[in-house]
């Protein structure tokens, strides 16, 4: 049975597959061509199915995986089997979505946190600061800001792009939720330049840090 079901829905995979939107998911580096508002779609009508998430996450195939984060519990996965998934994880969106939809809400994710933002794979290191922002915004005790502006300051700008994209988030972070390092953080992006040149959309906020953090910080002002 389980068998079938794998099988029906990695065709429903496949059927959903479009060449337009996997050339412009290829440009990101994600090798997949489902568009994700479907991909949602069919996650609502599995619902939770733990077995079924960890068969398609075994098949290595990047909207298998992506929808095997939709449909897992988060606290079902051990600590070194979250390692071992991130690891493998392979394309941008796929780590993304692990992070946040997985990790996140695993009672692991402290440990990981700590472990990943050392490990000397730069992308396993971006999860680790991907957690670190959340942290920062949500649960910042016992987090040394001053520490972590430091690493920022001394290693974002050499950082490959995954992690530097991370250590700029986890920048920003401290900036609008923490008055009392606003300045430095603010500074710290004004030196660095990280992504000042970042393509943005019209009527969003570019990721370059000084820019984030002042207009965060005057939304959450005018309410």
């Amino acid at each position: 049975m389980a068998e079938t079901v794998l099988a029906e829905v990695m065709a429903e995979l496949a059927a959903l597959d479009d060449p337009k939107t996997r050339a412009l998911n290829e440009r990101h580096g994600d090798d997949h061509g489902v568009n994700l508002g479907k991909l949602r779609a069919l996650a609502k009508r599995l619902k939770t199915q733990q077995e079924l998430a960890r068969r398609l996450w075994e098949t290595g195939d990047t909207a298998a995986r992506l929808l095997a984060t939709l449909i897992c519990r988060p606290k079902a996965f051990g600590r070194d089997e979250l390692d071992v998934m991130l690891r493998s994880a392979r394309t941008p969106k796929v780590h993304d979505w692990l992070v946040n939809y997985v990790v996140k809400k695993n009672p692991h994710a402290e440990e990981l946190r700590q472990a990943w933002s050392t490990d000397p794979d730069p992308v396993v290191a971006s999860a680790g600061w991907a957690l670190t922002a959340e942290r920062v915004a949500k649960k910042p005790e016992d987090l040394d800001l001053t520490g972590l502006l430091d690493t920022i300051e001394a290693e974002m700008r050499d950082a490959p792009d995954r992690l530097q994209w991370a250590m700029n988030q986890c920048l920003a972070q401290i900036g609008i939720e923490h008055a009392e390092h606003r300045t430095r953080a603010i500074d710290i992006g004004e030196r660095l330049q990280v992504l000042k040149d970042y393509p943005t959309s019209p009527g969003c906020t570019s990721p370059f840090a000084p820019v984030w953090i002042t207009e965060m910080v005057r939304r959450k002002e005018s309410t």
